[in-house]
């Protein structure tokens, strides 16, 4: 990849000047810089001092390249007015940990359900997915954080909007009167034709 000699200086071979450079040179501290690194960097790199005449002392290092978009949350309805499914899915190289979380205290997630689809470009995509359970008298955040082994973890909040209860009224009372009033009528008028029409038949 790259050489450095105390007389001939430092040299980064061709095919990779655009990809690396010295950031430090010399015996007691000499070290590179991968610059935009990718899938295809990963692996294990070998550092080689040539000394006289004690020989070549030699080091080893690797890299492992790390992935990870930011979560995405969805939210909908459940069966229950007081609960709601929450969805958290997070897509990265190796498969990421998510995690839900509510700062709501009366609030808590249950029946978990995590899937993990592996993806065509060596990622994978992890979904979980939990019940959030409780009395939503105010709004609230839930939260998502997706994780790789010791990489930073990246996290994204939602606001869940407080359930608001909606009593009927006078108006609701009066339409349900006046249908029953309607069916009333139309049940009247059905009977006096069907009799209007006996009479026919017997006259």
């Amino acid at each position: 990849v790259a050489t450095y000699n105390k007389y001939f200086g430092q040299r980064v071979h061709d095919g990779f000047t655009d990809k690396f450079e010295f950031k430090y040179t010399g015996l007691q501290n000499c070290s590179i810089v991968i610059r935009n690194v990718i899938e295809q960097d990963e692996g294990c790199y070998r550092c080689l001092f040539n000394t006289y005449p004690e020989g070549a002392f030699t080091g080893r290092t690797c890299l492992q390249v790390y992935e990870l978009h930011e979560p995405v949350v969805d939210v909908r309805e459940s069966n229950s007015t007081e609960e709601k499914v929450v969805s958290c899915s997070a897509t990265g190289r190796p498969a990421p940990t998510v995690t839900l979380s509510v700062s709501q205290q009366d609030l808590n997630f249950s029946q978990y359900n995590t899937v993990s689809v592996s993806n065509t470009n060596a990622t994978f995509t992890v979904t979980t997915t939990a019940v959030l359970s409780g009395s939503r008298k105010h709004s609230t955040q839930v939260g998502c954080a997706a994780r790789v082994l010791s990489a930073p973890q990246r996290e994204v909040m939602v606001m869940i909007s407080e359930v608001k209860q909606v009593h009927a009224g006078n108006d609701d009372n009066d339409d349900g009167k006046m249908v029953k009033e309607d069916t009333f009528f139309k049940v009247m008028i059905y009977i006096m034709v069907c009799h209007y029409s006996v009479i026919l038949v017997h006259v």
